[in-house]
């Protein structure tokens, strides 16, 4: 299977273009704060479903798969600040909220078929 075809690395992707299209409208002072947090979690979701892709074996391959739902717990932090903060709209806050909710459950669903599928052998 090719990484770029597996659907919770897409939307990691897609996720990462939509923090970034509101990381660069962010005055400079912030992006250096509240900004590089909100990119840096979000895109290490992403990276860290790469990195456990690239593994051999499935344990080391599922440790960093929950790596990533642990970024994914934080991005949804810094998405709540910069909306209680008055940096993101509500329809943007909600559209990244979504996502961030649907990859959360593929990603668990991904993790516990890679379980699955390994167990059984």
């Amino acid at each position: 299977m090719d990484l770029g075809k597996l659907d919770i690395y897409k939307l990691s992707l897609q996720l990462s273009n939509m923090i970034w299209k509101t990381y660069t409208k962010l005055p400079n002072d912030l992006k250096y704060n509240i900004g590089n947090q909100a990119i840096r979690s979000i895109d290490s979701i992403g990276a860290n479903i790469a990195e456990g892709y690239g593994r051999f074996h499935y344990k080391d391959s599922i440790k960093f798969y929950y790596n990533a739902r642990g970024s994914l717990w934080e991005s949804k932090h810094w998405v709540y600040l910069l909306y209680k903060r008055g940096l993101i709209d509500n329809e943007q806050y909600k559209d990244i909220i979504i996502n961030l909710e649907i990859l959360g459950k593929k990603l668990n669903n991904f993790i516990k078929s890679i379980k699955d599928k390994n167990v059984k052998k």
